[in-house]
C-alpha cells in the first residue's frame, strides 16, 4: 500500500461572515489497487460515516442504454456473495445505523452512518459488494429491481405534475449524443430492455477500486482505520480505466423551446442556460447569480415578478453541480390568469439588467452570505461533510479543495456576474420549456 498523509490546508475568506476559516483535519491515502481513501477525524460524537463514491453516473451511459447507473444502485442492495438480499440494510440498522445510496449524472454514492465501534461492519459490507457482487446477481433480482425503478419513474416523472419538464429541458439544452441529454433515471423502454449481461458488464467496467473514493469521517483512530481499509479493500483487483466520455457539447443552434401540456392548474416556465463546469471560477459566479436572481424573498426576481408586478406565484434558481458542464436553471410559476408570454418577457427583462447593470454590492454580499450559510449548515452534518470530501477527491483529486470554497465565493465581484451573463445568458445559449394546463378535449 502506498500512502501519503496530507495535512489540512485552509485559508481565510472575507465576506459578510468576516474572516471565515475552515479547519478540517484531513489525510489522503491511495491503496495499491488505486482506491483513494480520505480520512477526516472528528471525535465530537461517537459516530462514523462511510461514504463511497464510484465515478460513474448516467453520463457514462449511451443512447438506448440509459438508466443503468440508477438501476445498478438498486442492485447493490440486493446482496453480495457473503451478504443476503437486503442484508446490507438489516445489518446496519441492527446496530442503530442508517444507510442509503444515490445516483447522479457524474457519480453513484453509497453511504452509512453508524456507531464508531462498528466501523469494520461498514467496511466489510462495502468491500463485499465491491469485490463479490457478481456471484449473487440473478435474473430474479434484476426483474424485482427493474419493477421498482419503473414504478419510481412513474411516480416521480410520468405521473407527477410538471414531472416531464426537466427531462424535456435537458434534452433541449444538450444534443442527443451528449451525456447530459437523457435523464438520470433513464427512459422506460431502456430500463425494460436491460439484460443481466448488460448489468454484469456495467459492474465489471465501473465498480472497481481504481474508480472509487472512500471517505471516512468521524470518531476513529486514523492508523487503525487505515489498516482496516487495507484489510478489507486492499486485495480487491483494479480494473482497466473506464472509457472516456464526451466533455464538450457543441453550441446550440439558436434558442431551443417547447410547450408541454399537463394536468396542472398553473402555467410554469422552465429556463436553462449552459454554465461552466462545477469548480470553475465561472461556476461560482453563476451560483451567486442564481442567488441574486431568486435566493429568497429579497432577491431580484422575487421582488420584481412575485411582489411588485404579481406575475409569478413563486420563482427559484440554481446551478447544477455537474462535472463536464453546468447549467443555470430558473423556474417560475405563473399566477392565475397571467399570460405566459408576459411572464417570460418580464423574466428576460431582469436577466438583461444583469448583462447591462452591475449587481449592487449589497445584493452580491447577500447572495454570498446565503451561499456560505448553506455551505456551513451542510458541513455541520458528518455525512454531508464526508460527501463533500468524496466529491472534491473524485472530480479534482484534491479533498482539501473543500477548504478553499469560501475563498472562491469571496473572490467573485459584480463584473464576474456580468461576464457570465454576457457570455452565457444569451438566447443562443438558452432552452425554455413552458408547462401549461391541458386543454379540454
Amino acid at each position: 500500500m502506498s500512502s501519503s498523509p496530507q495535512p489540512a490546508a485552509s485559508g481565510p475568506a472575507t465576506s459578510g461572515f468576516g474572516a471565515l476559516h475552515l479547519d478540517l483535519p484531513l489525510e489522503r491515502h491511495t491503496l495499491d489497487n488505486g482506491l483513494r481513501v480520505v480520512l477526516h477525524h472528528d471525535p465530537s460524537l461517537p459516530l462514523v460515516t462511510l461514504n463511497l463514491w464510484y465515478h460513474v453516473g448516467s453520463k457514462n451511459e449511451r443512447p438506448g442504454r440509459t438508466g443503468f447507473a440508477h438501476l445498478f444502485e438498486h442492485m447493490l442492495f440486493q446482496g453480495s456473495e457473503h451478504v443476503g438480499t437486503n442484508g446490507h440494510f438489516r445489518r446496519i440498522q441492527q446496530v442503530g445505523g442508517v444507510v442509503n445510496g444515490s445516483t447522479w449524472y457524474d457519480r453513484t454514492n453509497y453511504y452509512e452512518t453508524l456507531p464508531s465501534h462498528h466501523l469494520e461492519l461498514g467496511l466489510w459490507l462495502e468491500s463485499d459488494r465491491m469485490g463479490f457482487l457478481l456471484p449473487a446477481m440473478t435474473s430474479e433480482k434484476l426483474e424485482t429491481q427493474r419493477s421498482v425503478v419503473m414504478n419510481e419513474r412513474r411516480q416521480r416523472v410520468d405521473n407527477q405534475p410538471y414531472g416531464l419538464a426537466f427531462e424535456r429541458l435537458q434534452s433541449l439544452l444538450y444534443p442527443p449524443d451528449f451525456p447530459y441529454h437523457w435523464p438520470v433515471i433513464g427512459y422506460m423502454e431502456d430500463i425494460e430492455a436491460a439484460t443481466l449481461e448488460d448489468v454484469q458488464a456495467f459492474f465489471q467496467v465501473y465498480y472497481r477500486p481504481n474508480n472509487a473514493v472512500l471517505t471516512l469521517a468521524g470518531d476513529f483512530d486514523s492508523g487503525v482505520a487505515l489498516d482496516a481499509v487495507e484489510r478489507y479493500f486492499g486485495s480487491l483487483p483494479a480494473g482497466d480505466d473506464p472509457p472516456p466520455v464526451q466533455a464538450e457539447a457543441p453550441a446550440l443552434e439558436g434558442e431551443q423551446r417547447a410547450v408541454l401540456e399537463d394536468d396542472v392548474q398553473l402555467a410554469r416556465l422552465y429556463m436553462a442556460f449552459r454554465a461552466p463546469a462545477m469548480g470553475d471560477e465561472g461556476w461560482y459566479a453563476a451560483d451567486l447569480l442564481a442567488a441574486v436572481l431568486a435566493g429568497g424573498k429579497s432577491s431580484l426576481l422575487h421582488h420584481e415578478l412575485v411582489y411588485r408586478r404579481e406575475l409569478a406565484k413563486d420563482v427559484v434558481a440554481w446551478v447544477s453541480p455537474t462535472e463536464a458542464i453546468g447549467s443555470l436553471m430558473i423556474v417560475a410559476t405563473a399566477r392565475p390568469g397571467v399570460d405566459r408570454e408576459a411572464l417570460e418577457t418580464a423574466l428576460l427583462e431582469q436577466l438583461e439588467r444583469i448583462r447591462t447593470e452591475p449587481v449592487t454590492p449589497e445584493r452580491l454580499e447577500a447572495a454570498r452570505n446565503r451561499a456560505l450559510t448553506e455551505l456551513m449548515q451542510d458541513l455541520q452534518r458528518l455525512d454531508r461533510r464526508a460527501d463533500h470530501l468524496s466529491a472534491m477527491t473524485t472530480f479534482f483529486d484534491q479533498p482539501e479543495r473543500l477548504l478553499t470554497v469560501p475563498q472562491r465565493y469571496a473572490a467573485i465581484r459584480p463584473h464576474d456576474l456580468m461576464r457570465y451573463a454576457e457570455d452565457h445568458g444569451v438566447p443562443e445559449n438558452r432552452a425554455l420549456v413552458f408547462v401549461v394546463p391541458r386543454r379540454a378535449t
